[in-house]
């Protein structure tokens, strides 16, 4: 429940308790409540949800509740009308879990970290999430998850934007800039530390860990966790609804992208930055659009886009307050920081969109074209384990994509044109010059055992690279 503390001017006094009467709410008066001693503070306790109901009211009938109006926390309220609300406001026919827009603004504000402690945690989890990819340990990449402070940021960013909060947009978007470049720079020096140190060898192909291999490789799928998470987010702020858990999701988009991108970059293998970098640009801007489209699809705007408002203010100049929220004006052009950040979101998920798109339609063609060749009658025996493509965009740094197959086929029996039959299947697909790589998973069995022996098969012209077991660290 909330306690309402509201100071009116005495010429406002009776609109003030009209209202509250009407809507049966217990309240007290105190007279002389100001320095210029014609003021009154009105108290009242209210339901959580019923308070952004109640305050709209007082502003349609010429509140100005800008002056002073605080919004408190209480434990439980013992007036005579209280109970009629609760059964109208959390459990009746007006039951509504929405959060009044001066509370979400405060929520969101809650969560803001200093600068120390934010890139401190987010460092850490960086940290963190580097190892287990290396480690190729879900556990502790979802340990990282746990302390990362992004929730914050991004929650801050998509309030500002659905309230014309310049301060909060700033302030949301500044700490994920700056958050994502600590946690790839963490990354990359950490793994520079373990080759420089002998710890993980220079020589191991982090491409072939299953935990990066599932950030360089972004899909639909990983896109569809982000726009969740920032839904998920927006939905538990403004409602009575914990956010903290939802947190996780947001950095399971997030900080292990980024430290893949530092990985990548440690390894030098270009493919691994551009893939995880190209995820995790997708996945932060989906995460600050849904969340922005939760809150407006909820209904909190500025104050001066209701369209009552612009025509009350028609003519009157836009101003903003000290800690820049719109403060009345032209609806239109108060709006205009807001438009503008989410104006860049937009570009941006267009573009890295786009891109993504591209290596997904790839990635299809690719997969479409390995099929084929092994549906010939002379792969008859061969089955198909798994295949991996360079991330496409690799062709903008001018070198070669190279695809990774897995087959298994009987003990000893050789198939040395498999990885050429399968080179000019792609290539015929994909209408691109390609790199193919054959890995063999050959089975033998003798009584109840099996044992499987692997033997690369690659053709002369691939880049291929030596493949070592992830590091335990």
């Amino acid at each position: 429940m909330r306690l309402i503390k509201l100071l009116v001017a005495e010429e406002s006094r009776s609109t003030v308790l009209d209202v509250l009467e009407s809507e049966n709410i217990d309240f007290v008066v105190t007279k002389d409540a100001s320095e210029r001693g014609d003021d009154v503070l009105v108290e009242f306790p209210l339901p959580t949800q019923a308070v952004e109901y109640v305050m709209t009211e007082l502003r349609e009938a010429g509140v100005d509740d800008r002056e002073y109006t605080v919004i408190a926390s209480a434990e439980t309220a013992k007036t005579r009308n209280y109970h009629e609300l609760e059964d109208r406001f959390v459990a009746g026919v007006e039951e509504d879990d929405a959060v009044a827009r001066e509370e979400i603004r405060a929520k969101a504000l809650d969560m803001h970290r200093n600068k120390l402690t934010y890139y401190s945690m987010t460092l850490f989890s960086a940290l963190v999430a580097a190892a287990g990819l290396l480690m190729d340990s879900p556990a502790v990449v979802v340990g990282a998850m746990v302390i990362a402070p992004q929730v914050g940021s991004a929650l801050i960013a998509g309030v500002g934007i659905s309230l014309n909060d310049r301060r909060m947009i700033r302030m949301g978007f500044t700490q994920q800039l700056f958050g994502f470049a600590a946690a790839i720079a963490g990354a990359f020096v950490l793994g520079l530390v373990l080759q420089s140190g002998q710890i993980v060898t220079a020589v191991l192909d982090v491409s072939t860990i299953g935990q990066i291999t599932k950030r360089i490789s972004p899909g639909l799928l990983s896109v569809l966790v982000a726009l969740c998470a920032g839904a998920a987010g927006a939905f538990g702020l403004a409602t009575a609804l914990p956010v903290s858990l939802v947190g996780v999701m947001i950095a399971a988009a997030l900080i292990p992208a980024a430290a893949a991108v530092g990985i990548g970059m440690a390894w030098g293998l270009p493919s691994v930055a551009l893939g995880a970098i190209l995820l995790l640009v997708v996945n932060a801007v989906a995460v600050n659009v849904s969340a922005f489209l939760v809150l407006w699809y909820l209904g909190y705007r500025p104050e001066a886009w209701a369209p009552e408002e612009r025509a009350a203010t028609d003519g009157a100049e836009a101003t903003t307050t000290a800690d820049g929220r719109d403060d009345g004006g032209d609806g239109f052009g108060a709006y205009v920081p807001a438009a503008i950040a989410l104006a860049s979101l937009l570009v941006v998920f267009v573009g890295a969109g786009g891109l993504l798109a591209g290596q997904v339609a790839f990635d299809n063609a690719v997969n479409t074209a390995v099929e084929d060749a092994m549906e010939q009658e002379e792969y008859a025996e061969l089955e198909l384990a798994s295949v991996r493509t360079e991330v496409g965009m690799i062709r903008f740094l001018d070198r070669t994509p190279e695809v990774s197959v897995v087959v298994r086929r009987p003990a000893d029996v050789p198939y040395p044109d498999l990885a050429e039959s399968v080179r000019q299947q792609v290539q015929q697909e994909t209408d691109r010059e390609v790199h193919v790589s054959v890995e063999f998973v050959e089975g033998q069995t003798a009584g109840d055992q099996r044992t499987r022996v692997r033997r690369p098969s690659t053709l002369p012209d691939a880049a291929s690279r030596p493949r070592v077991a992830p590091a335990h660290l």
